[in-house]
């Protein structure tokens, strides 16, 4: 669980309960290549993947082991070479701009990018950002900015940050603006990639209690991230991407107390825990050749 003073961490890990009633995000056998003709590479290799209403799932890998392509797909960000991504049901996986731009303004899915300044335009100002869903939905102005500032207050900013351009917040703000911005809509799901790797330990903390806060809410959460123990806090189940394959899927206490593939051990490893630094670096270089043999 988060505290007040750190982040979550491996050890302080808990298993919650099974919040289970339908699926809300569904990966079929998902292939991505990206590049183009004979020198396409493969991404993402037979990936499947489910979501129920109101579980927070974790995806788990380093750098380069697919899993913001992963996101990207699921969004309709990056085509998919074969598979299938399914939304409440409905099959997204060729949707074009127009028929996602349906999809996201009836608030089934929202994404937060690692890089907040990707999901605010520059040059609105907050609220604006905030009110901007709601008004197409046909929202009327007054109530679509009293919604943004309860929304504002869940995420522990005070209202006058609505006639903020996104450049006068801090990292730690503009992130938390991005995540109301996505929950504006009362969406079923939130993809959330890398929310907190840039984030300061302070903003780290708080940024990820608001997420155990929306959790609590009923609201599905796909948390992309390498830190094993940020999403360990959290996530109900835990999906191990390695080379663009999920290796290893389970309930967080399982695959944190009992993981059964190298990789996951070796992530293991590599999060913060109380074994020695030389123990931790012995058993990581085993593991790497096991990994490589």
């Amino acid at each position: 669980m988060t505290t007040a003073t750190s982040a979550p961490t491996v050890e302080n890990a808990t298993i919650h309960a099974d919040a289970s009633s339908g699926t809300v995000l569904e990966v079929v056998d998902l292939e991505v290549k990206l590049g183009r003709g004979l020198h396409r590479t493969r991404i993402l290799n037979n990936v499947s993947l489910t979501v129920e209403r109101g579980e927070t799932v974790g995806i788990i890998g380093e750098t380069g082991s697919g899993k913001t392509t992963l996101a990207r797909t699921i969004l309709g960000l990056t085509p998919a070479a074969s598979g299938r991504v399914l939304v409440d049901g409905e099959d997204v996986t060729r949707f074009g701009r127009r028929q996602w731009r349906r999809l996201r303004r009836r608030g089934v899915v929202q994404y937060v990018f690692q890089d907040p300044l990707k999901s605010l335009d520059p040059d609105l100002t907050i609220g604006d950002s905030l009110t901007e869903p709601l008004l197409l939905q046909g929202v009327s102005r007054g109530e679509a900015r009293d919604q943004a500032e309860r929304l504002l207050a869940k995420v522990s900013l005070d209202a006058d940050v609505l006639d903020r351009l996104p450049g006068r917040l801090s990292g730690g703000q503009r992130q938390r603006v991005a995540v109301a911005r996505a929950l504006i809509t009362n969406p079923d799901v939130v993809i959330l990639d890398e929310p907190v790797s840039a984030l300061d330990a302070a903003n780290r903390v708080q940024v990820l209690t608001i997420l155990q806060e929306l959790k609590a809410a009923g609201i599905a959460l796909v948390f992309v991230s390498h830190d094993l123990g940020s999403v360990a806090g959290i996530a109900d189940r835990i999906a191990v991407l390695y080379r663009g394959e999920v290796v290893e899927v389970g309930a967080t206490r399982d695959v944190i107390t009992n993981p059964q593939h190298a990789y996951t051990r070796l992530l293991l490893r590599s999060a913060p825990t109380l074994r020695t630094a030389s123990a931790d670096r012995t058993e990581r270089a085993a593991l790497r050749a096991q990994l490589t043999a």
